[in-house]
């Protein structure tokens, strides 16, 4: 399904919007996670930071490696899981669900574009 352009590039503008919203909530976590001052520091740093790495390498629409459309799919599910969750943990459950249902319709779109595009399973040719 091709989307038009209005369509496609709110959706991806939605998509940006979610990837730093994942990472403040991975952070927001990170630094209620303890009372020890050092310890909130290093979490509130870590977790985004492995989030961000690890979108970098493999879900970004200019990953440094192009994997299969599944593998890119389990990277998006794993850092808007960990970001739901997060905001979860922190008592924000409405906030945990609309977030993980727009993250889903979000990515579900975008991968039904993306698709339609290359006309493969891999989201760039």
């Amino acid at each position: 399904m091709r989307l038009p352009t209005p369509v496609r590039v709110l959706n991806e503008t939605l998509a940006f919007l979610l990837e730093l919203a994942a990472l403040a909530a991975l952070a927001w976590w990170g630094w209620e996670s303890s009372e020890a001052l050092a310890v909130r520091l290093v979490v509130a740093v870590a977790a985004p930071t492995a989030a961000a790495v690890l979108w970098g390498l493999f879900a970004a629409p200019k990953a440094r490696f192009a994997v299969a459309l599944p593998w890119v799919l389990l990277v998006k599910a794993l850092v808007f899981g960990a970001s739901a969750a997060a905001l979860y943990a922190l008592d924000r459950h409405t906030g945990a669900l609309a977030f993980a249902v727009v993250a889903v319709a979000n990515t579900a779109l975008a991968t039904a574009d993306r698709r339609a595009e290359t006309g493969t399973g891999r989201l760039r040719p």
